[in-house]
């Protein structure tokens, strides 16, 4: 693994970038700001190394406005309806930072702090670097002193984990989420609307309003535009999503144990590079977001414009109203009762 600085933020701030290699050649760069994902360099069926992550070259493009590329976000991945959580009978207001919701951890979440960098061992010396950040009572609102870390490791397999861990002194919520826009052609390739996407799940919810709140009732994907279970191309699938957007999608029924390992629940291929990409979860649920807000304002590390489409996202996660909904997925953290989770991005190709 290595290591070198990436520049610092207005207050003086450092960064630092981080980069983890396998022997195939595959690599990843990881920043301390906002533990953000800044590239994954993999092969095509014929070994050529591409960037398949949205991202930057500098410092000033991740702390200037961007819609989160490559961010943990949180502490509640996804809008928190009303901006108001509801936690043992208390309620606590969030700030509203889209529309009438609160939105992936406020004004300053986790995507906009700086994370304390460590080398992690395992047993098989994958590369692997954990990222930790405490975040206090008060916090954007939110209850509870909060330990949280993000370990990130690149398999010899080039598979990138992604580990979340946390503790609390008082009951909280968190709901985090890896929001990495991938193209599987290459960053700064064009639109992603020719990648096949299928997806594993019965059930999604749908939004309520066109600020995409949550309408808090599940309904089954059977006869829908938003069913994904068999591949479809994303280009011809858009028109029947709302506003084209993508929705949340529900990995488990009502009630049933989280899975122990991870269990496949996307599967993404770009038919001319060849790439593969599954998406593994222990997560209860799964955003997906085509990238249809991108306009061409942002250029990325190609240089190029990243239009509607240029990236897309799988945000594994749990239910953002799930404070007060446990019939979708607890995510509440306790005192003496650590959270952890699971999210495994598996790039492969089709030869």
């Amino acid at each position: 693994m290595q290591s070198r600085p990436f520049g610092q933020l207005p207050n003086g701030q450092a960064v630092d970038l981080y980069t983890l290699t396998n022997a195939a050649g595959a690599a990843v760069d990881v920043l301390t700001y906002g533990a953000i994902i800044r590239s994954v360099r993999v092969p095509d069926r014929t070994g050529r190394l591409d960037d398949v992550v949205l991202g930057f070259n500098d410092l000033a493009s991740y702390v200037a406005h961007h819609p989160y590329i490559g961010a943990i976000v949180g502490r509640i991945a996804g809008r928190v309806t009303g901006g108001r959580l509801e936690v043992e009978g208390r309620t606590y207001p969030l700030v509203q930072n889209n529309g009438a919701n609160h939105l992936h951890g406020g004004l300053v979440g986790l995507d906009k702090r700086v994370w304390t960098a460590t080398r992690a061992k395992r047993p098989d010396g994958a590369d692997s670097l954990r990222l930790s950040y405490f975040s206090p009572d008060g916090e954007e609102g939110y209850p509870g002193n909060v330990h949280i870390a993000v370990t990130y490791t690149l398999t010899a397999a080039s598979a990138l984990i992604v580990e979340t861990e946390a503790t609390t002194d008082r009951t909280t919520p968190l709901c985090l989420a890896q929001h990495s826009y991938f193209n599987l052609a290459g960053e700064g390739s064009g639109p992603a609307t020719g990648h096949q996407v299928q997806i594993r799940a019965d059930r999604f919810m749908p939004a309520a309003d066109a600020a995409f709140t949550l309408s808090g009732r599940a309904e089954a994907v059977a006869g829908s535009p938003n069913d994904f279970n068999q591949p479809r191309e994303l280009g011809p699938a858009l028109p029947g999503l709302f506003k084209a957007h993508g929705v949340l999608y529900l990995l488990r029924s009502p009630g049933a144990p989280a899975p122990v390992t991870p269990t496949l629940t996307a599967r993404i291929v770009e038919p001319k590079s060849g790439r593969v990409l599954e998406v593994l979860t222990t997560e209860p649920a799964l955003q997906f977001y085509t990238g249809m807000a991108l306009d061409g304002t942002l250029k990325g590390k190609s240089g190029r414009p990243y239009a509607a489409f240029a990236g897309i996202c799988f945000e594994c996660q749990g239910y953002p109203d799930g404070a007060s909904r446990p019939e979708f997925g607890d995510i509440l953290v306790r005192p003496n009762r650590p959270q952890h989770r699971t999210t495994i991005y598996a790039f492969k190709t089709d030869k």
